[in-house]
């Protein structure tokens, strides 16, 4: 697997991390379980490190994908989707 790959797949499972961390959040504000909350920022603090690390040297002229990374970065929160969307939109 090329390096290009493997940032792509570190960029999804973080990614993917960060939501379900969300949603643990969001099960323990209405469940009242600090458990759970305390579950989904500790999964989304992971998530936004190997999220971090998997962008580094990362070429949004190549890899980005526009404004549907963007949207989606709108959509669960994720500042750093939303910026790297608009920087390769803009390309």
């Amino acid at each position: 697997m090329s390096s290009n790959q493997n940032n792509q797949a570190g960029l999804v499972a973080g990614h993917a991390q960060y939501v379900k961390g969300a949603t643990e959040e969001i099960i323990g504000s209405v469940a009242g379980s600090q458990a759970w909350k305390s579950s989904g920022a500790q999964d989304k603090e992971h998530a936004v490190d190997a999220m971090k690390t998997a962008s580094e040297g990362r070429d949004s002229n190549q890899k980005g994908l526009g404004g549907v990374e963007e949207k989606a970065g709108h959509l669960v929160g994720c500042e750093g989707m939303q910026k790297e969307g608009a920087d390769s939109k803009r390309r």
